[in-house]
């Protein structure tokens, strides 16, 4: 029974980001391809991949990528994910679409 324990603990270490040398680096690799993934689209200014790789936001460049476009492209984005790589459990697929309109009052 103490194997048991011994193995369960095991395996739930090992599913950590980092618990082994492979695992890092495949888990670096990961995150670089979905961000490369986003990156291969018109528009797009940056993308990170955070929150363990389960999250990329997508930073566009407002003046080439209107509101309606964004929803397309999160959209393709993830489609492109889904048949390009292979990951445990979903991607969330964030694009961020920034505009400031600043004004003084004196």
């Amino acid at each position: 029974s103490e194997a048991y324990v011994i193995t369960a603990a095991d395996v739930i270490s090992a599913a950590r980001p980092g618990a082994r040398r492979d695992t890092v680096e495949n888990y670096i690799k990961r995150l670089a391809e979905l961000e490369r993934i986003a990156m291969d689209f018109p528009g797009v200014k940056q993308a990170y991949a955070i929150s363990a790789g389960r999250e990329l936001r997508i930073f566009v460049v407002p003046e080439k990528v209107d509101d309606f476009r964004a929803l397309e492209l999160a959209r393709e984005v993830a489609n492109r994910i889904q048949t390009e790589l292979k990951y445990p459990g979903e991607i969330k697929v964030n694009v961020i679409r920034e505009v400031r309109a600043v004004e003084y009052a004196r």
